[in-house]
């Protein structure tokens, strides 16, 4: 009872109910509120990734037609790889992967 006597005077003072307020429509009501904050954080941080991950597969593309423009040979195991192309009286055979086909069923 006396802790509720001693804080009655604070609770009512003018300064803290507009402090409450304050910080009661920045966090709700606001346009830019905490929440909304929150989640745009979020988005761009899965933004951000995807902007790395994209950054990353260009200089790998970047590489590989570096490669491409001036290595005659890689041109070929590209296509042998890629296209499944061949010489002629060659032949080609393709093995399937079990278990990742069966992994992939699972999901």
């Amino acid at each position: 009872m006396q802790a509720l006597k001693k804080l009655i005077p604070f609770v009512a003072n003018r300064y803290f109910i507009a402090c409450l307020a304050f910080v009661i429509w920045m966090l709700f009501f606001d346009q830019r509120n905490f929440f909304l904050q929150r989640d745009r954080a979020d988005e761009l941080e899965k933004l951000e990734q995807a902007k790395s991950y994209y950054e990353k597969e260009i200089s790998t593309t970047q590489e590989q037609l570096n490669n491409l423009q001036s290595n005659p040979g890689a041109v070929e195991k590209y296509a042998r790889e890629r296209y499944l192309l061949r010489r002629e009286g060659e032949e080609v055979y393709l093995f399937e992967d079990t278990a990742a086909a069966n992994s992939q069923k699972n999901k």
